[in-house]
């Protein structure tokens, strides 16, 4: 059976408690595991990068710090620390929960991996990720601190690891769960979801998708919507989802190519 490679973030809204500080949700994280165990089972070709958001975790000293806006300071450089060792106990949990799914998963932390430039990925060795992914293991990236060439250091997202790697290893599926069901174009009246979003449509109805209604200092829906776009327009016959996983059985579907949500598509 021939690969079929898909991209995954998990977003922090679904995995934390994003209204209270350091709040993850241990039960929705093992329901999620099972969920994507069960998709590699029945789907044997299936290979999957897999990234997470910081939610309730890196993003409340993020924000008291502006850490994404770059480090001037020592006090910034503690915060840079701060955010940093939040990020990586949430991960912590998250690999927790897929282990204990029977999951072979391997984390590569982009603070120790990634170097930056302006907010964007400047340098990142792949081979070991590739190689992981090779021997049929489960990649995880999440959103972290990293050192940056102009800023000093600064966050990047999942979707800034995400649109580095897509021309790379060219997913042929990028699935966004939250706990929206997809992308609003009334937000916050949430009385009008968008089937589909294309590179044409998007300029029309950008002024109406808004952002986070919590903390989130890596951009909310709009910028989302915008960077998962771009990567649909850098990979022809990409297609990608924003829906929500609060829903059992939600995550497996989409893994195993079901619509869901929001398709956003070239």
């Amino acid at each position: 059976m021939s690969p079929r490679l898909v991209f995954l973030k998990l977003g922090g809204s679904l995995i934390t408690v994003k209204a209270q500080p350091h709040t993850p949700r241990m039960d929705v994280l093992a329901r999620l595991a099972g969920e994507i165990a069960e998709a590699r089972s029945q789907d044997q070709g299936l290979q999957i990068i897999l990234g997470h958001g910081s939610g309730s975790f890196g993003h409340v000293p993020a924000s008291k710090y502006h850490t994404r806006q770059g480090i001037h300071s020592t006090e910034e450089w503690l915060g840079f620390a701060e955010v940093w060792q939040e990020a990586s106990e949430l991960n912590r949990l998250v690999m927790q929960s897929l282990e204990q799914a029977g999951l072979p998963v391997m984390v590569f932390s982009p603070s120790a991996t990634v170097i930056s430039r302006d907010g964007k990925v400047a340098i990142w060795n792949l081979i070991p990720l590739r190689s992981s992914l090779e021997e049929g293991q489960l990649p995880v990236v999440y959103g972290d601190v990293v050192f940056d060439l102009m800023r000093g250091g600064t966050i990047l997202s999942t979707e800034d690891l995400f649109s580095y790697l897509v021309p790379i290893f060219r997913p042929v599926l990028l699935l966004e769960a939250g706990i929206e069901p997809g992308v609003w174009q009334d937000y916050p009246t949430n009385t009008r979801l968008l089937r589909e979003i294309t590179p044409q449509s998007f300029p029309i109805i950008q002024a109406s998708v808004k952002g986070s209604a919590t903390t989130d200092v890596t951009g909310g829906m709009l910028d989302k919507v915008h960077q998962v776009l771009t990567m649909v327009e850098r990979v022809p016959g990409l297609n990608a989802s924003i829906f929500s996983a609060e829903p059992p059985g939600s995550l497996l579907r989409a893994l195993l190519g079901e619509n869901m949500g929001t398709l956003l598509h070239g």
